[in-house]
């Protein structure tokens, strides 16, 4: 008869599961994130791929993980340091043991420790037996032997039970936690349902990790998590790349507009493409191109057409981009641009997040090529800006650059599903008479009319030549070109008097204001609460509007001593706000490919205050 385990109840925890590309270490973590979300907690998750397709198995360069925040409160980010490692291999505990919190749990998978895998990941020793794991509890389980114990008798080969281990991994995490299986179980019925034996073999795995947990010796302990206290809704967990396309099939209906995506496949970008290719019921058209050029320019054609046209990108394929977008700027067409920013340069790590192409996105075009940048903040508020940026590109005939981080696009969060009448109308006409119709006349915005080719009567030429105001003809006018480039500007600063104020989190004036943009919201947002906690003056405003700023940016500026602004790059934001508004902004950056720490932005804030504790 099993001992009974004592229930422990927490505020929160930070799981990260670990392994090897093929220990589905992925698939593991979004159904545990999935569970959670049922279960009613707040929660926030970090998946981290290797950055080589095929990473040599068992190195630390093919380690896979999913780290997993959940809480029974209001939480911001994926969580700074793990409580709990589960390790399915040796490179696993070599690549995450120096990130674990002091005394975390550590569940690890005895089987994969022999001399190969140890080797492998460059152990002289056995990590289990020479006392290097001092300090942290550490649960040994053979996970890959107990699995092939209880699917005894499939059909399987031994290479397919091995596949099977990460949902005895993941049984045995319900039970530590008190989660059902039931999701899970549905799951993997809908998922193998013309393979039967996989899904006896799964399941089975999945109940022998939960029993595991209620008859073994070896874990005295469960947890448990109680709900968070959200507002009422219907929620659905959401990452930002699936957020960005519902965000833009919103627009769409909104708009009266066909949506259509032409795009280049690129990391971590290309779950975009794959998602709106699955509303061709909405009218959506998805057109894989041969090469980011391509994918931009049948974009533009799209937009010429009258369709609501997007283009998704990563940082290489931006920089591939730039002409066209300069195209669509000087035949001022409405476009959106998704950049899903990775760390560079050059293909540099395509699978980590970075924030080092707002330079590019704001000035990185030849001639005086003027767009607007956004900026999303969370995984669900790329669905926010995914319809703004439509709606601004639309109302302004202006090409719009979306910027969002590979932490937003693959991170997921708890999203309260807005009704349709919550969201904002698009309005959309065009021009469709004869009489006083010129390609460049412009109406109080700026823009120019948009008419459907083949429009009797309203034939007109576009291209990237200047054009002539008012008639749109080709000009070598220097006088028109002085003109032109000044009423292009003109319209995008136009659009501050259609983007809401900087709010400001905190008093409106004070010692510190910490500011940031894009994927550091949460960090900061959780960095902020906590050295307030302490006692400290500090403030925080969070844009999503660069170009333009919002109108009262430099007075939210001006009303505080210090202003610091923490980015994953060197300072980009900074320098935008030193040569814009000549204000002594402080820096915190650190380039890892990895989301900041909450502990190192309160440090900075310390830091800086230190003289007034």
């Amino acid at each position: 008869m099993p001992k009974e385990k004592e229930i422990q109840s927490l505020s929160e925890v930070t799981v990260r599961f670990a392994g090897d590309s093929g220990d589905g270490m992925q698939l593991t973590g979004s159904q545990f994130s999935d569970t959670t979300a049922l279960m009613g907690n707040d929660l926030s998750t970090l998946p981290d791929y290797p950055a080589e397709i095929r990473a040599p198995i068992g190195t630390v360069y093919g380690v896979s993980g999913f780290q997993l925040h959940f809480s029974s409160s209001d939480i911001h980010t994926p969580g700074d340091r793990p409580d709990i490692l589960v390790a399915m291999n040796p490179a696993a505990i070599k690549k995450n043991i120096s990130e674990l919190k002091p005394g975390a749990m550590i569940i690890v998978n005895t089987d994969s420790f022999d001399r190969k895998n140890l080797q492998l990941a460059k152990y002289e020793n056995n990590p289990l037996e020479d006392n290097s794991l001092e300090g942290y509890e550490v649960y040994p389980v053979p996970i890959g032997s107990l699995t092939s114990k209880a699917l005894q008798g499939t059909s399987l080969s031994q290479k397919e039970i091995s596949r099977c281990k990460n949902f005895f991994a993941l049984g045995l995490m319900y039970w530590l936690f008190d989660r059902p299986v039931d999701q899970t179980v549905n799951w993997i019925k809908k998922k193998f349902a013309k393979k039967p034996e996989f899904i006896t073999a799964n399941t089975n795995a999945l109940m022998a990790g939960f029993n595991y947990g209620e008859n073994t010796e070896l874990f005295n302990t469960r947890y448990i998590v109680e709900p968070a206290k959200l507002p009422k809704g219907t929620y659905r967990s959401i990452s930002g790349n699936e957020a960005t396309a519902l965000g833009f099939l919103a627009a769409s209906v909104k708009s009266k507009l066909p949506l259509f995506l032409g795009s280049y496949p690129i990391t971590p970008a290309s779950e975009i493409l794959q998602y709106l290719s699955n509303y061709k019921n909405f009218g959506v058209k998805t057109f894989q191109a041969e090469d980011e050029i391509a994918g931009i320019t049948s974009a533009i054609g799209a937009s010429f057409a009258g369709n609501l046209a997007i283009t998704t990108t990563s940082g290489p394929g931006l920089a591939l981009k730039t002409e066209a977008i300069g195209l669509a700027i000087i035949t001022e067409l409405p476009l959106v641009i998704i950049d899903v920013q990775r760390g560079g340069p050059s293909t540099g790590l395509p699978t980590k997040t970075e924030q080092a192409d707002l330079l590019q996105a704001v000035y990185g075009r030849n001639g005086e090529a003027p767009v607007a940048v956004l900026a999303a903040s969370t995984p669900s508020d790329c669905f926010y800006m995914a319809i703004e940026a439509s709606r601004l590109a639309v109302k302004y005939m202006s090409p719009v650059i979306l910027l969002t981080d590979g932490y937003l696009a693959n991170g997921t969060e708890p999203w309260k599903i807005p009704h349709v009448d919550e969201l904002p109308e698009i309005p959309v006409k065009f021009w469709t008479k004869k009489e006083d119709f010129a390609p460049y006349q412009r109406n109080e915005n700026l823009s120019r009319p948009w008419v459907k080719p083949g429009t009797p009567g309203l034939e007109h030429r576009i291209g990237g030549l200047e054009k002539a105001n008012i008639t749109g003809a080709v000009s070598y006018d220097p006088d028109n070109h002085d003109l032109m480039i000044h009423l292009r500007e003109q319209k995008i600063k136009n659009m501050v008097n259609d983007i809401p104020d900087l709010t400001v989190d905190g008093d409106m004036e004070g010692e510190l204001l910490v500011l940031g943009w894009g994927g550091t919201y949460g960090a900061i947002k959780e960095a902020v609460i906590k050295a307030r906690q302490e006692g400290l003056n500090v403030s925080q405003a969070h844009l999503r509007y660069i170009n333009p700023f919002p109108k009262n940016t430099e007075y939210v500026l001006k009303g505080f001593k210090n202003v610091l602004i923490p980015e994953i790059n060197l300072g980009q934001l900074s320098k935008i706000i030193r040569s814009e508004y000549l204000y002594p902004v402080k820096q915190l950056n650190i380039v890892r490919g990895l989301p900041f720490r909450v502990s190192d932005i309160v440090d900075k804030i310390k830091e800086i205050l230190g003289g007034n504790l």
